[in-house]
């Protein structure tokens, strides 16, 4: 029986580093090179023409940038994006987290000058492997019309509630800009936030995401109160983040569900320190991490959120949440964020 092969396109401006990925991508036995481009409008012909199952993209591209064509491609016909790039100045990294926003899945640095090659190659085949298997969906920025959802509000009763708790990982970046646009500005709760990205890529992230939405966005600090908090608090690249004796703790613990920064390690002292008195959601991404810590919280008598499978990028972790019975509701993105906001009858 034939194997059916993963096909991909490959978009480079540079003919040297665009071969090379060629040649890696086409010495995988399961993958094959069916098109490749220069620039963004030729990625959009290519990709139009033979419909891939992935596409390496980097972001710096004459003609039509990369940012431009992953909003033309996930509009139109959406397609796994991987980029590959070597960003790292604030405005690069600011056009590699539009696109992550736009529907681009995962991000891989091109190889560093001293990394040996193997390891490189090994890298990009397991991540165009990984992106073939999403089933992409017509992003949010796309040419459908949103949908008005509406929810029943939670119970009003039950205390205040001082903290909300948010775990994202594949799709993460949109999810996360989303479900904080649909929360006002003066919702006074602080909001911590684990996002699984590379060390590299998280460089200006919370920056990033400062000006996205109305709240502030920092990065965690040691020993910071969270009581004294307010806006969005994220755990910083490669440490954990916890809340004991009601402030923040940054650690180097080993991984959980391979990630550091993890999920669960923040839902797990979440369900601690504050129980009913917290608020957790978990969003769109590969894996299991979040899911057990959500349970946690919902034990503990904290309200719990978990994406549907329509609105999620990667329906793993808020799947493996839902199969627990960890969250208490599973909704669109949208309705999460509505969810939340209507916590403010509940602030402190």
């Amino acid at each position: 029986m034939k194997m059916h092969k993963i096909r991909v396109v490959v978009v480079d401006d540079s003919v040297t580093v665009r071969k090379r990925i060629c040649e890696v991508l086409d010495a995988a036995p399961d993958i094959e090179v069916v098109g490749e481009a220069e620039d963004g409008r030729g990625a959009i012909e290519v990709c139009r023409d033979t419909r891939p199952d992935a596409i390496t993209l980097d972001m710096m591209l004459p003609v039509m940038s990369g940012l431009a064509a992953t909003e033309y491609i996930m509009a139109h016909f959406p397609t796994p994006i991987l980029i590959v790039s070597s960003s790292t100045n604030r405005g690069e990294l600011f056009k590699t987290y539009e696109a992550l926003a736009a529907g681009a899945l995962d991000v891989l640095e091109k190889p560093r000058p001293h990394e040996p090659d193997a390891e490189w190659s090994e890298r990009l085949v397991s991540a165009v492997r990984m992106i073939s298997r999403v089933k992409v969906i017509t992003h949010l920025r796309g040419r459908l019309p949103k949908r008005e959802v509406k929810i029943e509000a939670f119970p009003s009763g039950g205390g205040p509630i001082e903290v909300v708790a948010i775990g994202a990982s594949t799709g993460g970046p949109a999810a996360v800009v989303e479900l904080l646009r649909k929360i006002p500005a003066d919702f006074a709760t602080p909001m911590l936030v684990v996002l699984h990205l590379s060390a590299p890529l998280a460089g200006a992230f919370a920056e990033w995401l400062d000006g996205q939405t109305s709240h502030r966005v920092i990065w965690a600090s040691e020993g910071a109160s969270l009581a004294a908090a307010r806006g969005v608090i994220m755990a910083p690249p490669d440490r954990h983040l916890i809340v004991r004796n009601g402030n923040l703790h940054l650690t180097n613990d080993p991984e959980r569900n391979s990630c550091r920064p993890s999920i669960d390690v923040l839902f797990d002292s979440i369900a601690r320190e504050y129980g009913k008195r917290s608020a957790a959601c978990l969003l769109t991404g590969m894996g299991r991490d979040g899911a057990m810590g959500l349970l946690k919280i919902r034990q503990a008598g904290g309200m719990t959120l978990a994406q549907d499978e329509q609105t999620s990028v990667v329906y793993g972790m808020p799947a493996e949440a839902a199969r627990l019975g960890a969250a208490e509701r599973i909704l669109p993105i949208d309705a999460i964020g509505t969810a939340i906001a209507a916590l403010r009858e509940r602030q402190p």
